[in-house]
C-alpha cells in the first residue's frame, strides 16, 4: 500500500500556535470593544440550506458557493434526463446544503427566524470562517474569517457614530496611529450625479474620480468622457476635484454643488448629524490628526463601495503607512431581511479584515510580547525525585494564574532549556537536589540569561507583578 503525501486543499491554511496566539490577540481586542458598545455574540452553522444562499450574491457569487453532496447515494434521485439538463439542474437534485459564503445572509436568516424572540434594535457581532470556491491567489483564500458587527431595527444615526468610535478604538488599541476612516453617503453620490445631469451614473463617475491622484484632472476628464459622461457634465464635476479644508468646510462646499437635489441634501443632513453625535461623544476620531496632519475621520466624496447594497452612510478604513487595501468597511442598508419576506428592517454594519490587520501589525512590528507567549514558566527537572517535588510547585504556579508547564522527562539541561527557547518561554525554574534541600529555586530569565534563587512564593510575587 503506497503512502499518500499529506496535503490540504488549495486556498486553505494551517495556523500554527504562534500565529493563532496573535490572531486571538486581534480577536480579543475586537470582541472587548464590540461588547463595550452593547453588541452581543452570535454564531450560525457552517452549513446553510442551499436555497437560503442562492440568489443572494448574484450569478457570479452563486458559482462560488461550496455545495455539499447529500448523504448516502446522492445520485439515486437523478436520471439521465436530469444529467442532460446540465450541472445547475443536477446540483439541485444532489445537494440541499452548502457552506456559508458570508455572515450577512445567515444573519438575515437568523433575524427572520427569531424575530419574535429578538429585542430590537438588535446588536450582534459574529466572528466565524466563511468559504468561497474562488481561485486561490495571494491574499485570496477559499476559507477565511469574517468579523462583522451590525445593528438592525433602527434608523438612528447614533449607530453610525458609534461604528466610527469602535473602529477608532480597535485600531488605536492595536497600536495603529496612522489610519484614516473614510466616510461618505449614498445620497451624496446620487446627488452629485443628478446635479451634473447624469442621474444614476454615480458608479462610473466615482471610479474615474478615485484615480485623480494617479492620472490627474485631465486623465479623469478623458476617462469620464470614455465612460459616456457628457462634456457638459464633466465640466460641472470639476469643482469636486478641489474640495479642500476641514470636513465641515467640505460639507459647505458640497452644499453649494449639490443644489436642491433631494438625495444629495439627505446625504449632507445625515453626515452632519453623525458629526454632531461624535462631537457630543467627544470622539477621538473627530479630534485626532494623523502624522500627516490629515484628520483621522475624513469625508471622501469618491468613496463608493457597495452602491447596489448600501443606502446611507458608507465607510472604509485604510492604514496610511503600509501598502495595503482597506482593512474595514461597511454602511447603512434599508432592507436586510427583505430577501426572506420580512421587508423594511433598516440596519447598519461593518466588517474588519482580520487577515489584513494581522499583516499590518506584523509589518509594523506592533504585536506585543504578551501576544506571542503561551507558557511563562518551564520547570526543569533532573530526576524522579525532582519531578515529584516539582508537581506541587507546578500546581501552585497555575493556581496563581501563571501559565506553567513541567518538562515531562529528566532530559539533559541543554535540551530542556532549548525547548523553552523554541517556545519563547520567558522563564525557566530549575529544581535540583540543592534547591529541594534549601527551598530556594533557581528562576532563570531566558532572555537576559540571569538567574536568582527565590522561594516559590517570591517567584509568584515577581511573576505576578512583572509584565507578561
Amino acid at each position: 500500500m503506497s503512502k499518500e503525501k499529506p496535503s490540504i486543499p488549495k486556498g486553505t491554511r494551517d495556523f500554527g500556535p504562534a500565529i493563532v496566539v496573535k490572531r486571538n490577540y486581534i480577536f480579543g481586542v475586537i470582541k472587548r470593544t464590540f461588547e463595550k458598545f452593547g453588541y452581543l455574540p452570535l454564531e450560525t452553522p457552517a452549513m446553510e440550506q442551499l436555497s437560503v444562499l442562492t440568489g443572494k450574491y448574484g450569478e457570479e457569487g452563486d458559482q462560488l458557493i461550496f455545495k455539499i453532496l447529500n448523504s448516502g447515494d446522492f445520485l439515486s434521485k437523478t436520471s439521465a434526463e436530469d444529467i442532460a439538463k446540465g450541472s445547475k439542474h443536477v446540483t439541485r437534485k444532489i445537494s440541499e446544503k452548502a457552506l456559508r459564503y458570508d455572515l450577512t445572509v445567515p444573519f438575515a436568516r437568523f433575524v427572520v427566524m427569531n424575530r419574535n424572540e429578538i429585542t430590537f434594535p438588535f446588536k450582534r457581532y459574529q466572528i466565524q470562517p466563511v468559504w468561497r470556491a474562488d481561485r486561490p491567489q495571494k491574499g485570496r483564500y477559499r476559507e477565511f474569517y469574517q468579523c462583522d458587527a451590525d445593528v438592525v431595527g433602527t434608523n438612528s444615526l447614533l449607530c453610525e457614530a458609534e461604528i466610527v468610535q469602535m473602529i477608532d478604538e480597535v485600531l488605536s488599541t492595536l497600536g495603529l496611529k496612522d489610519f484614516t476612516i473614510k466616510i461618505n453617503h449614498r445620497g451624496v453620490l446620487a446627488g452629485i450625479a443628478e446635479a451634473i445631469g447624469e442621474k444614476g451614473r454615480e458608479a462610473d463617475i466615482c471610479v474615474a474620480i478615485d484615480k485623480l491622484d494617479k492620472i490627474g484632472a485631465e486623465g479623469v476628464r478623458k476617462e469620464l468622457l470614455e465612460r459616456g459622461i457628457s462634456a457638459e457634465a464633466v465640466s460641472k464635476l470639476e469643482p469636486l476635484y478641489d474640495l479642500a479644508g476641514s470636513n465641515e468646510e467640505k460639507l459647505e462646499q458640497l452644499q453649494a454643488l449639490l443644489g436642491e437635489t433631494a438625495e444629495g441634501q439627505r446625504g449632507l443632513k445625515d453626515l452632519r448629524e453623525v458629526w454632531t453625535y461624535l462631537a457630543q461623544l467627544g470622539s477621538y476620531a473627530l479630534t485626532t490628526e494623523n502624522p500627516s496632519g490629515q484628520p483621522r475621520l475624513m469625508l471622501d466624496v469618491t468613496l463608493a463601495r457597495g452602491l447596489s447594497y448600501y443606502t446611507g452612510c458608507i465607510f472604509e478604513v485604510k492604514v496610511n503607512n503600509v501598502s495595503m487595501g482597506s482593512i474595514s468597511g461597511g454602511g447603512r442598508y434599508d432592507n436586510l431581511t427583505g430577501m426572506f419576506g420580512m421587508p423594511g428592517v433598516s440596519g447598519v454594519g461593518f466588517s474588519f479584515g482580520v487577515d489584513r490587520i494581522y499583516d499590518v501589525l506584523e509589518e509594523l512590528e506592533l504585536f506585543p510580547n504578551s501576544s506571542q507567549v503561551g507558557t511563562r514558566v518551564l520547570i526543569v527537572q533532573f530526576d524522579k525525585e525532582s519531578e515529584l517535588y516539582a508537581l506541587p510547585v507546578l500546581q501552585k504556579l497555575r493556581d496563581a494564574g501563571i501559565a506553567a508547564e513541567l518538562y515531562p522527562e529528566a532530559a539533559k539541561l541543554k535540551k530542556q532549556l532549548g525547548y523553552a527557547d523554541q517556545k519563547n518561554i520567558p522563564f525557566a525554574l530549575l529544581i535540583g537536589s540543592e534547591e529541594m534541600a534549601s527551598g530556594k529555586l533557581k528562576l532563570r530569565d531566558m532572555q537576559a540569561g540571569e538567574q536568582r534563587e527565590l522561594t516559590i512564593d517570591e517567584i509568584i510575587t515577581q511573576l505576578t507583578l512583572s509584565p507578561a
